[in-house]
């Protein structure tokens, strides 16, 4: 592990906000724990170059981002019509480019919805492919969850033969079952 990060940590309040992203804090949030995460590996924007170059981002979430879901939802059966912003920050993706780009991170950008109890190995098992099958150097790892208790994120940026990470070294809150 090369770094990592989580959010809140203490002392932080809100997220900062992201010019682009509207109503929800998910996008926030994934663009704040992932800044912290890449500051304590490369300090400054942008990462250095072919570090930079060959670093992919995967986005992990079981839940997305359910304000701007709810948000959507809600406009669409009131028959409102739903602002532009909604259409670029509905796909994840959205804010994995972000980051991506403020960092110059030149490799692949994933979303994952984990279908399992363990969000963290899905996205493991992820970042294991791209490092070893060398379309990345390094992976950052961004699992974040929205839920009644708060937000929560973790980032981790591996580099190869780190993918190994201990139960923990990767929690986050997941959603309450029904």
């Amino acid at each position: 592990m090369l770094a990592e990060a989580r959010w809140p940590e203490p002392g932080d309040g809100p997220a900062p906000t992201v010019p682009g992203f509207v109503h929800s804090m998910f996008p926030p949030l994934v663009a704040a724990v992932a800044d912290r995460c890449l500051t304590r590996r490369h300090g400054t924007p942008p990462a250095a170059g072919d570090v930079g170059a060959r670093t992919a981002v995967l986005l992990a979430s079981a839940g997305g981002d359910r304000a701007s879901a709810d948000h959507v939802h809600t406009t669409v059966a009131t028959g409102g019509r739903v602002g532009p912003l909604f259409f670029y920050q509905s796909v994840p993706n959205s804010i994995a480019g972000h980051v991506a780009a403020r960092w110059g991170l030149g490799g692949p950008v994933l979303c994952l919805s984990p279908t399992t109890a363990d969000p963290r190995a899905e996205a493991t098992a992820e970042a294991d492919l791209l490092l070893y099958d060398g379309d990345a150097d390094e992976a950052l790892l961004v699992l974040i969850e929205q839920t009644a208790t708060g937000d929560h994120a973790v980032a981790v940026l591996l580099g190869q033969g780190d993918t190994e990470c201990g139960p923990g070294d990767f929690a986050v809150s997941s959603p309450p079952t029904s």
